[in-house]
């Protein structure tokens, strides 16, 4: 092959790599997946404050389990430049300030749940949600990053155009025969959009990243390579939600479920783009955090990654896996 037909082919291959990239990034897609998953992880950030008003001030409080001090110090310690310390919440001392800002942010995060002027509540359910993470620092669990992401990506997206009060809004605004730009971006039809594909890939590259390096993390530790992490777990009373102690008398169960979580973590970026492998990903995904919800204490966690899971679902209520 003489030099002119090696620069034809390797400019062939990137043609076919840019058109490749393209399609993975800038393919319109619907936005009827991504306006439910709205409302899953909105009901979960909803859960979250309902369960941080049930003794609001032992969390956020002047006299808080985690006081300001304390506060301040973990969260400098966990950002190089400080950065996750930023929070106004700092500076609330008073009930009335501490309660009548909660009130506001659940009357905020419901109304992005339900689709209410989500242009608006979904960046504000956001801002609001870190505020608190940022004042939290020390008292947070894996549930409260997962739902946390998850809000970040949806909100890039027009979320409101389907299942939500802004579908209906739009439609009721468009049989008065009402033309507005404005009204058009407020309240977002459910036609398919780049952004809508944008939003999903990164979510998806999200997802594969915490499973790629907690499987890394898993790899480093003996006990995953002997087969016995499953046992500790389960064994565990202070996690213990369903007693599964009972495995004791099947080693080879444990060492295999042991065995079969980490390579499902470690093979997970892999495995979950192509199509023949996706469905058999997303069912051991099922499997894997069904039995983390159900056994070891921690239902919304493993709710959560089941929902977040989803995100590898087609966006089309037709075509959920092609």
């Amino acid at each position: 092959m003489d030099t002119g037909s090696r620069l034809e082919a390797f400019k062939s291959w990137l043609s076919m790599v840019s058109r490749v990239w393209d399609d993975f990034w800038f393919t319109p897609e619907s936005p009827w997946l991504l306006a439910r998953l709205r409302f899953v992880f909105g009901l979960f950030l909803l859960y979250s404050h309902l369960v941080l008003a049930g003794d609001l001030e032992a969390f956020v409080g002047e006299k808080a389990w985690i006081n300001q001090e304390v506060g301040r110090s973990l969260s400098n310690q966990e950002a190089s430049f400080g950065f996750s310390s930023v929070t106004y919440l700092w500076g609330f001392q008073s009930t009335w300030a501490i309660w009548t800002h909660h009130l506001l942010t659940i009357i905020i995060t419901a109304s992005w749940c339900v689709g209410l002027l989500t242009r608006f509540t979904g960046p504000l359910t956001l801002f609001l949600q870190l505020m608190y993470l940022h004042r939290l620092t020390g008292a947070l669990f894996g549930f409260d990053q997962i739902i946390t992401y998850a809000v970040m990506y949806l909100m890039l997206a027009p979320v409101g155009s389907s299942f939500s009060v802004d579908r209906w809004l739009r439609c009721q605004w468009s049989k008065r025969g009402g033309q507005s730009r404005f009204i058009n971006w407020l309240l977002p039809s459910a036609e398919p959009s780049h952004s809508v594909n944008i939003s999903t890939r990164m979510f998806q590259i999200h997802l594969c990243v915490i499973y790629l390096f907690g499987g890394l993390s898993k790899a480093r530790g003996i006990t995953w390579w002997d087969g016995t992490a499953m046992w500790y777990s389960i064994s565990n009373f202070e996690y213990q939600s369903l007693d599964m102690t009972w495995l004791a008398d099947y080693p080879i169960v444990i060492s295999a479920l042991t065995m079969l979580t980490l390579l499902w973590e470690l093979s997970y970026v892999a495995l979950i783009w192509p199509r023949m492998t996706r469905p058999l990903v997303l069912a051991v995904a099922v499997f894997v955090h069904l039995g983390i919800a159900l056994s070891l204490g921690m239902a919304t966690f493993g709710l959560a990654m089941i929902a977040a899971n989803a995100c590898f679902l087609r966006p089309s209520a037709k075509s959920y896996l092609s």
